[in-house]
């Protein structure tokens, strides 16, 4: 087999049908027995696994590691579209022009001469065409528009943003933070109340309660900082991914400073742990450590 680097350029025509080829060949009967395993269920969670990555790679900026990732994906959708391809349900091919004619189907202003003004307008007639040529029923809700299968971060800011652009939005930033103060203080309250605390243990009824009131203020919580996020035009699983990042590296900065150390990673050692915390984050470009820091 030629090697990559010193094989001629190809089309992506050419680049497609050798995939198509490759997986048609790992699910052969001659082919790879975990490949001829998995169905369109079991690779779920690894098409949501490798988007992740690649969003990561994005961020970091790497195009190698992007085009690792982008690949990965190709692999995980053309596999999942074969597999209803061996089904009969329809062709790989089948997906790949629907996707087509739709893209066309709702760029009118590209593909038929029609004038927008901007992409607002864009946005405007593509829910149009959506009803008026696809037949789609049209939603009791603009909120209907958001599919229930995002992950609830995702949801929330993309719920969020619908119903912003209808009006129901904060004048101002000051009203956005003002509401994540708010639900604080009522996640405070609800953690205080009524002997919840103490009765926790031993009354599973009351712990039942407690617990539910607390959940309830944590989403509304949570739901008022995603609203800052969209106010910010920053994306909350973006931002929550770099700093997850971030926890990561630290942390295992602060792992390896410990097992240097010959001190355990336990909680009596947690000022030691604070140390090399604040020590991490002084190495890091552009940081500003503050005393008794722990994130």
């Amino acid at each position: 087999m030629t090697p990559p680097e010193t094989r001629p350029p190809v089309s992506p025509a050419e680049a497609f049908e050798h995939l198509y080829g490759v997986i048609r060949k790992l699910r052969a009967p001659e082919g790879c027995p975990w490949d001829r395993e998995q169905t369109p269920l079991s690779l779920r969670g690894g098409l949501i696994e490798e988007t992740y990555e690649c969003v990561e790679a994005i961020d970091e900026k790497d195009p190698s590691h992007v085009k690792e990732e982008l690949g990965d994906i190709f692999l995980l959708a053309v596999m999942i579209s074969y597999m209803y391809e061996e089904e009969g349900e329809f062709s790989v091919a089948g997906a790949l022009e629907g996707i087509s004619e739709k893209l066309i189907r709702r760029h009118p202003h590209v593909f038929a001469g029609l004038s927008v003004k901007d992409s607002a307008e864009v946005l405007d007639n593509w829910a149009k065409i959506k009803v008026e040529q696809e037949g789609r029923k049209p939603k009791d809700s603009i909120l209907d528009e958001v599919s229930r299968g995002l992950p609830p971060l995702d949801r929330a800011w993309k719920l969020q943003k619908k119903a912003a652009k209808a009006g129901f939005d904060w004048p101002d930033i000051k009203g956005v933070v003002s509401k994540i103060t708010e639900e604080l203080r009522e996640l405070e309250d609800a953690v205080a109340s009524a002997d919840a605390i103490a009765n926790i243990a031993a009354d599973s009824g009351a712990a039942g309660t407690h617990a539910g009131a607390v959940e309830e203020e944590l989403g509304d919580l949570l739901f008022s900082v995603v609203n800052l996020c969209r106010y910010l035009h920053v994306e909350p699983s973006v931002a929550l991914q770099r700093t997850n990042i971030k926890f990561t590296e630290r942390f295992k900065y602060v792992e390896k400073r410990m097992k240097e150390s010959g001190a355990g990673m336990k909680q009596e050692n947690l000022g030691l742990m604070d140390k090399y915390w604040n020590e991490a984050k002084k190495a890091e470009p552009g940081s500003q450590v503050l005393p008794h820091s722990s994130c």
